[in-house]
């Protein structure tokens, strides 16, 4: 799924969100994926038995991103990708349904995720049609990151 959705970005032009070596070859790349699966909560959406979409959830950003921790408890979308075949199906939207459905189910109120900023602000709009709010912004190196919360009580 990972390397469809940056063949995908690419055929479209954009080789600035994930880059253009598939997913699979990035140094680190399979190790991550493992860990998500393992360490962390993951949940995939599947559609006649074939995988459609993923989503994994956190108690927090990531490490090695410049995102500091909430102030109070909160679930942290990690990961959220569709297989691009079902693109406009809700995949992703019903995943992020999903995502604040386990958070309230652990007694947690906030919901957030980190995203890509660039490319005319797609994604995080995307995000914003999902109940999101864009909060704070950051780079990685060239790299326009946003931070965006959700409100769940």
């Amino acid at each position: 799924m990972l390397d469809s959705a940056v063949a995908w970005m690419n055929e479209r032009g954009n080789t600035e969100q994930w880059g253009t070596t598939p997913y699979s070859q990035k140094s680190g790349g399979v190790a991550r994926v493992e860990q998500y699966t393992t360490e962390l909560s993951p949940y995939i959406v599947e559609l006649d038995g074939a995988p459609v979409g993923a989503l994994v959830l956190d108690s927090g950003p990531g490490p090695q991103m410049p995102i500091a921790p909430a102030a109070e408890p909160e679930r942290y979308v990690r990961l959220l990708v569709s297989h691009r075949r079902y693109a406009g199906r809700g995949v992703g939207a019903a995943l992020l349904v999903h995502a604040a459905e386990e958070a309230r189910r652990g007694g947690v109120e906030l919901l957030r995720v980190d995203c890509w900023a660039g490319g005319g602000g797609r994604l995080v709009a995307f995000y914003e049609r999902n109940g999101f709010t864009p909060t704070d912004r950051f780079m990685v190196g060239s790299w326009p990151g946003q931070v965006l919360a959700r409100r769940l009580g």
